[in-house]
């Protein structure tokens, strides 16, 4: 085993242990989480604003733009520390790095194998489902080991 293989799987290792672990993470309260925060604390906007050397204003339009989207994550986590709270970021797939890696390399072969599948009936040399099926898990595993530079585009 390569190197690179290993440290690719401890990098899927530690991602596959994240997304395990935030499962069950709560969706964004409405209110989003700085102002849901603030009112759980029982700190007023103006108290926050002061701990920040902002002015009043300034809580409730972050707080808007928290739920928009258009908050930097330094502000995020300016705020979440004047509040005695940590601020945490973290990218979670929706499946497992290697279902992900899978799927890719499923739908690549497919595209492969349906692109050859047209020139082999004009000549006449066209595969039955078995053999198209045993030719896109062939694909598909040789891509997943390969990985080529090509994988991830569409």
């Amino acid at each position: 085993m390569s190197i690179k293989t290993i440290v690719s799987q401890q990098y899927r290792d530690k991602i596959n242990q994240s997304a395990k672990t935030l499962a069950d993470f709560p969706e964004i309260p409405p209110e989003g989480w700085l102002k849901t925060v603030r009112k759980a604390l029982r700190m007023s906007g103006a108290a926050l604003a002061n701990r920040l050397g902002v002015t009043k204003a300034r809580i409730p339009k972050a707080e808007k733009d928290e739920l928009s989207g258009s908050l930097t994550l330094k502000t995020i986590q300016n705020i979440a520390e004047a509040m005695n709270c940590k601020f945490v970021y973290a990218v979670i797939p929706n499946d497992s790095v290697d279902s992900i890696i899978r799927q890719q390399a499923l739908k690549k072969a497919k595209q492969q194998v349906e692109a050859a599948a047209i020139h082999m009936a004009l000549e006449a040399q066209s595969l039955n489902n078995e053999q198209t099926e045993f030719e896109i898990e062939r694909i598909a595993n040789d891509l997943v080991q390969k990985m080529p530079p090509t994988f991830w585009r569409d």
